[in-house]
C-alpha cells in the first residue's frame, strides 16, 4: 500500500505533544489559550507553540492549530494579530469552526492551510463542495457517518483536492457536532466556544428503563476498523484527547501506531487492543461507523470504565482476586508511565541560544557571525557597504544590540552580542543594517521569506436597505398554510430531516402554496440530501433559507437566493462576507447565543439582510442515535430509516438538580431534547431594531413538551403589533407565553 495515512494526535499540554511525537504520531492537534474549542486543556503559549514546532518537525510531525471557535466581533483584531504571526511560524494548518476565518486567511494570509473542524457538521456532498469553495484545504467527516458514507464523501474531496479525517478513538458526543447547544442553555457554557460541561453526561432521575445517565455514549473506537478505513480513502486518522493527560496520549498512539505499521506492512491487523482498556475509557464503540445504532453504544457510567473492564475480562469475583486485577492494572499503568517518562525526559522545547558576534574594519564590510543553538552552527553575513569614518555618530555595541535585539523569530534567544572585532569610530548607513538584519532573519527563518504583517482595514458600516423591519414565520405543517392569508409575512416551512425516496409531497405542498418559502434543516445525509436537492430542482423557489451548507452550495449553484438560518452559527461581520462573496448568500440569521453588546456592531455587506429569531423552542441538541431506548424504552433493538420516517415518540428527562428537559421526535426528524422554555426576546427589538431585516417567530409545535398549543393566529396578530410599537401586545405576549426565557441573550458567549 503507497497511500501515507496520517495518525493525528491530540496534544492538550506540552508533555502530551511530546508523548504523541515519541509514540509516533504523523501529525499532532493543539490550541493555545484562547480562540480554541477545549478551554479546559492546559493549552498553549505562543513561545510554547514555537518550541513545539521545532521539536515535532524535526520528528517529521506535522502541527495543526485549533481555532475551532465562533469568533464574536470584539475579537476580530486579536484574530488577525494571531493570524499575522501564524504565518511566519512554520504551523502546518489550522482547525477552524467560524466561516469568517475563511474568508480572512483566503484574502490576507493564503499561506495558512485551513481544515474544517467537526464543528462544522459536515454530512453530505453539497457540505465538501461548500467547504472547498471557501478555501478548506481538509475536512473532518462527522463522527455520525458510517463507513459507506465516508467512502463517498473522501471520495468527493479528493476530486476537489481535499483531503478527509475521521474520529478513530475517543470520547464521542451524542449530539451532531456544532449542533449541541445543551450546555450553552443550561448552564450558560458554549460548546461553539470550547466551554462544553459536557451535559449528555450529567446524572438524571432514573429513567423508566433504569438508566441514571441517559445519554452517555460509550468511547468511540475503530482500532478493528482499519481495512475498512483504509478502503475508504480516509486521509488521517484522528484520536481525540485534549483534555486528556500524556500517559493517555502515548499509550492511544502507540497502540494504533503498531497497528497502522503492521498493517501497511502485512495487509494484517493485531488482535491485542489491551493497552486502550488500561487508560481512560468508557468502555468502546464503533456502532456508529458500522451503521449499527443499538442501545448498546449507551453505557450507564460516565467515568473511567478500565478497571470494571479488567475485573469483567479475569472473571474476578471474589474480594482478594479484584484487588489482585485492580493491582496489576495499576502495575501496568505505572509501566507505561515509566517508559514515557524515559523516552521525553530529555526533549525539549527551550528557545534556542543565539550569540551574535560583530566584526569590522575601516573601508571593509561590516561581519556578523551568528553562532546557533549547542551545537554552534554558524552562519556569516557581511554587508555590501563598507565602514567609513564616524562623522557624527559611531556605530557602537550599543546601537547594535537596539537594531538587531529580535529577529520577530521565537525560536531564539540572544544570549550574547560581542562587538570586540568591531574598530572604534566607525559608521554603516542604516540601511545597510536593515538589509544585514534582513539577511539574518531569512536565514534564521530556515531560509524563508518572512511575511510583512497585514493591516486590515476596519469594514465599512453599511445600512440597511429599509428603515423598517418586518416579522418572518416559520411553520411545519401543511394545516398551517392557511396562516398565510392572515398576514404579509414571509411564512418559511420547515422541511424534514429524512425523506422517503422519491417522494413528492413536499414538493408538492410547496409547489401547491407559492407563499411558503423553504426551510432546510441543519442535518441531512446521503438519501436525504440527495431527495433536498430534487425538491429544489422540483420547486425551483425564488428563495430559500438553509441551516445545512450544502443546501446553501446547491442554491449558490442554482441561482436561487438563500438566506443563512440560525443553525449555521453566525457571529461576526467576516462569516457574512464569507457567505455572501463566496456564495452569493442574501441575508443571514444571527445566532441566538451572543448577546446584545455581541452583536451590535456586527456589519453587513452590500444588499445584505440580518435576521433574528424573537420567539422559538429552544433546542439543545440533534442526535441520530434514539433517545428513547435509555428513558422510555423502544421494543426495536436498532435505529433504521424507518424509524425517522415514523416515531413520534415524546418524553421528558429531569436532571438531579430538578430541571427537566423534553425529547421530541417528529415525523422524518431526528430525536432532539428542547429546553422546558421557549425563547422570546423583545429587548432586542427595543435595543437593536435598526440593525436587522426582519425578527422571526417558529410556530411550529416542535419541541413544546406538554405545554398547550397556542393560537397562531393570535400570535401573529400580536407580534405584529408590536413590532409596529404596541406597549400592550408586548404584555399580551408575556400573558400567553408563560413559560419563557432570553436568558443566552442576556449572558451572551
Amino acid at each position: 500500500m503507497n497511500r501515507k495515512i496520517e495518525l493525528l494526535a491530540p496534544g492538550g499540554d506540552v508533555e502530551a505533544i511530546k508523548a504523541a511525537v515519541i509514540a509516533g504520531a504523523n501529525a499532532v492537534y493543539c490550541g493555545l489559550d484562547n480562540f480554541n474549542a477545549r478551554n479546559r486543556a492546559s493549552n498553549l503559549t505562543f513561545d510554547d507553540l514555537s518550541g513545539i514546532l521545532r521539536l515535532t518537525h524535526k520528528y517529521d510531525c506535522d502541527v495543526f492549530l485549533t481555532l475551532n471557535v465562533v469568533i464574536l466581533e470584539y475579537e476580530i483584531p486579536s484574530l488577525i494579530k494571531l493570524l499575522n504571526k501564524l504565518v511566519n511560524s512554520g504551523i502546518d494548518g489550522i482547525i477552524v469552526q467560524d466561516l469568517g476565518i475563511f474568508n480572512l486567511v483566503k484574502k490576507y494570509f493564503p499561506s495558512l492551510n485551513i481544515h474544517a473542524s467537526t464543528q462544522l457538521t459536515t454530512l453530505n456532498e453539497g457540505q465538501i463542495l461548500f467547504l472547498a469553495k471557501i478555501g478548506a484545504s481538509r475536512v473532518n467527516l462527522s463522527r455520525e457517518l458510517n463507513i459507506n458514507e465516508m467512502k463517498s464523501l473522501s471520495a468527493l474531496a479528493h476530486k476537489h483536492n481535499v483531503l478527509t479525517e475521521v474520529f478513530v478513538h475517543g470520547a464521542l458526543c451524542i449530539a451532531f457536532s456544532g449542533q449541541c447547544y445543551s450546555s450553552s442553555v443550561s448552564v450558560g457554557n458554549s460548546g461553539n466556544r470550547g466551554s462544553c460541561s459536557q451535559a449528555c453526561r450529567d446524572e438524571y432521575e432514573i429513567t423508566a428503563t433504569g438508566n441514571r445517565f441517559p445519554l452517555n455514549l460509550k468511547d468511540n473506537s475503530a482500532y478493528f476498523d482499519l481495512p475498512e478505513l483504509v478502503d475508504a480513502q480516509v486521509d488521517s486518522l484522528k484520536i481525540e484527547g485534549r483534555i486528556k493527560n500524556a500517559h493517555y496520549v502515548y499509550t492511544v498512539v502507540d497502540t494504533w501506531r503498531k497497528q497502522v505499521d503492521e498493517f501497511v506492512e502485512s495487509g494484517k491487523l493485531l488482535a491485542d487492543n489491551s493497552n486502550l482498556h488500561r487508560v481512560f475509557n468508557r468502555d468502546f464503540t464503533n456502532s456508529f461507523l458500522q451503521g449499527d445504532l443499538t442501545k448498546d453504544m449507551f453505557i450507564d457510567n460516565p467515568r473511567d470504565h478500565s478497571i470494571q473492564h479488567a475485573i469483567e475480562k479475569s472473571h474476578a469475583v471474589l474480594v482478594e482476586d479484584i484487588q489482585k486485577v485492580k493491582h496489576e492494572l495499576y502495575t501496568r499503568k505505572n509501566e507505561l508511565g515509566a517508559e514515557l517518562a524515559e523516552k521525553i525526559k530529555y526533549i525539549s522545547i527551550a528557545k534556542q541560544p543565539l550569540a551574535l558576534t560583530f566584526t569590522g574594519k575601516l573601508n571593509e564590510a561590516l561581519c556578523l557571525t551568528m553562532t546557533i543553538g549547542d551545537d554552534d552552527k554558524l552562519h556569516s553575513l557581511k554587508t555590501e557597504l563598507k565602514l567609513k569614518p564616524a562623522n557624527q555618530s559611531a556605530i557602537n555595541q550599543a546601537t547594535l544590540e537596539k537594531r538587531f535585539k529580535n529577529f520577530a523569530n521565537n525560536d531564539y534567544t540572544i544570549e550574547g552580542f560581542d562587538c570586540d572585532g568591531l574598530d572604534d569610530d566607525l559608521s554603516i548607513p542604516f540601511k545597510a543594517l536593515t538589509a544585514l538584519k534582513n539577511q539574518a532573519t531569512f536565514l534564521l527563518n530556515n531560509s524563508v521569506e518572512v511575511i510583512p504583517f497585514v493591516e486590515v482595514s476596519t469594514l465599512e458600516k453599511k445600512n440597511k436597505s429599509s428603515s423598517k423591519h418586518s416579522l418572518s414565520i416559520l411553520i411545519a405543517d401543511e394545516k398551517d398554510s392557511q396562516l398565510c392569508d392572515l398576514t404579509d409575512a414571509d411564512v418559511y416551512f420547515k422541511l424534514p430531516e429524512s425523506f422517503k425516496k422519491g417522494s413528492n409531497k413536499y414538493i408538492d405542498i410547496l409547489l401547491n402554496n407559492p407563499r411558503l418559502i423553504p426551510w432546510f434543516p441543519a442535518v441531512l445525509i446521503g438519501n436525504d440530501y440527495d431527495e433536498s436537492v430534487r425538491i429544489l430542482e422540483q420547486v425551483l423557489p425564488d428563495r430559500i433559507v438553509s441551516n445545512n451548507t450544502g443546501i446553501a452550495y446547491k442554491a449558490f449553484e442554482m441561482g436561487i437566493e438563500w438566506i443563512a438560518g440560525p443553525f449555521l452559527n453566525t457571529t461576526n461581520s467576516y462569516a457574512l462576507l464569507t457567505l455572501k462573496e463566496e456564495l452569493n448568500c442574501a441575508g443571514a440569521f444571527i445566532s441566538n447565543e451572543i448577546n446584545r453588546m455581541q452583536i451590535k456592531n456586527i456589519r453587513r455587506p452590500d444588499n445584505f439582510k440580518l435576521l433574528y429569531s424573537i420567539y422559538h423552542p429552544i433546542l439543545m441538541m440533534t442526535s441520530r442515535q434514539c433517545f428513547f431506548q435509555q428513558t422510555v424504552g423502544c421494543k426495536k433493538s436498532s435505529i433504521d430509516d424507518k424509524c425517522m420516517l415514523t416515531c413520534t415518540k415524546a418524553t421528558t428527562i429531569k436532571n438531579i438538580k430538578g430541571v427537566s428537559f423534553n425529547i421530541d421526535k417528529q415525523k422524518g426528524g431526528y430525536p432532539s431534547i428542547y429546553n422546558h422554555e421557549q425563547f422570546l426576546n423583545f429587548d432586542i427589538v427595543n435595543d437593536l431594531a435598526d440593525l436587522f431585516d426582519e425578527f422571526f417567530i417558529d410556530l411550529t409545535n416542535i419541541g413544546t413538551g406538554s405545554k398547550a398549543e397556542q393560537d397562531k393566529a393570535q400570535l401573529i396578530t400580536l407580534f405584529e403589533n408590536f413590532l409596529s410599537g404596541d406597549d400592550q401586545a408586548q404584555q399580551k405576549l408575556n400573558n400567553l407565553i408563560i413559560v419563557s426565557t432570553n436568558a443566552q441573550y442576556s449572558q451572551g458567549l
